[in-house]
């Protein structure tokens, strides 16, 4: 049996429904609190990271979780990709926050990029960022641009880095305008046009980063802020779903008509969808499906940790 549940609340008024269920891929996997999800389409399945215990795991369409990979020194895993070459897995590695295994070595240190072959689980490479910038870490989302190099946000840090093909990191863009206490950027995308677009949680704002010009970012104009936002997927390139938490657990899409100089909401998820701290995002086809990683859970060391996750469907309302 397929293990897909349909949640939500159907009202009637005057025979008419007026609010549609929420589709949900939901999988046991003890413990483990995914905070990324990457969709693959050509085995059809996902892969989600482990804020708890940094093991890579992949969910089939039935609900059947397995580990790809598994190594307690990874400490946490967050964003990750799958290459646009479909054969290897990137991974964001950290020790932020929620780690089992974390030690006073590696707490809020450690950064690292990780790639998995996606035929055999074995990691093919592992690099380290932490020398680059002074100060505490968390390697948080990742993009790849056209040539197949990497984007890595560091929420600490606030910066972006850049680690090429060949497996050469260094510090992309820097600038007093992500600074900020807490969490910063995270979400992160490439865009066609030239630019990356990223987020930043504490400031909910929305960065442009001209490939060209990485150090000269600037804001997307946009009508409200959007505290806590977490992950970014382009649905085309016009229209940006952000994945927003802490409170709000309710996703966004912004459409632009001059290349994200400025955007407009557009559409959103309702609350009744009931998202459970929404992390990050994949698309599927047309669809976007949101990793609810439930990590406020952990803020509670007596509570007893959760067996089943979800990945839910984000149906979007349009609004006026």
């Amino acid at each position: 049996m397929k293990n897909i549940l349909i949640i939500g609340t159907l009202f009637l008024t005057s025979g008419c429904i007026v609010n549609r269920p929420t589709t949900r891929l939901e999988f046991t996997a003890a413990d483990s609190y995914p905070e990324g999800v990457a969709y693959d389409s050509i085995k059809d399945l996902y892969y989600v990271s482990s804020v708890t215990h940094g093991t890579i795991g992949k969910v089939t369409p039935a609900g059947v979780y397995s580990v790809l990979h598994s190594d307690s020194t990874l400490r946490s895993t967050y964003g990750m990709k799958v290459h646009p070459d479909g054969k290897r897995l990137f991974v964001c590695v950290s020790d932020a926050t929620y780690s089992r295994h974390s030690t006073p070595d590696t707490k809020k240190k450690m950064i690292r990029l990780i790639s998995i072959d996606l035929a055999s689980g074995k990691r093919l490479s592992d690099v380290d960022l932490s020398e680059l910038v002074p100060g505490k870490h968390f390697g948080n989302d990742l993009t790849f641009d056209t040539k197949g190099d990497v984007y890595m946000t560091d929420s600490y840090a606030n910066v972006i880095y850049k680690i090429t093909s060949a497996g050469q990191a260094s510090v992309f863009s820097k600038s007093k305008i992500y600074e900020t206490k807490g969490f910063g950027l995270n979400g992160i995308v490439f865009h066609s046009g030239g630019f990356l677009l990223v987020a930043s949680s504490n400031k909910g704002q929305i960065f442009k980063v001209d490939i060209s010009d990485p150090n000269n970012p600037q804001p997307v104009a946009t009508e409200q802020y959007f505290l806590g936002a977490d992950g970014l997927v382009l649905t085309d390139n016009n229209t940006l779903a952000v994945v927003v938490n802490g409170g709000n657990d309710k996703i966004f899409k912004l459409k632009t008509n001059d290349n994200f100089k400025t955007a407009k909401l557009a559409a959103s998820t309702i609350l009744a969808d009931v998202f459970t701290y929404p992390a990050t995002a994949a698309l599927k086809g047309d669809d976007v499906w949101i990793m609810n990683a439930k990590t406020t859970e952990l803020q509670d060391s007596t509570g007893v940790p959760s067996k089943k996750f979800a990945i839910q469907k984000a149906v979007f309302k349009p609004l006026p």
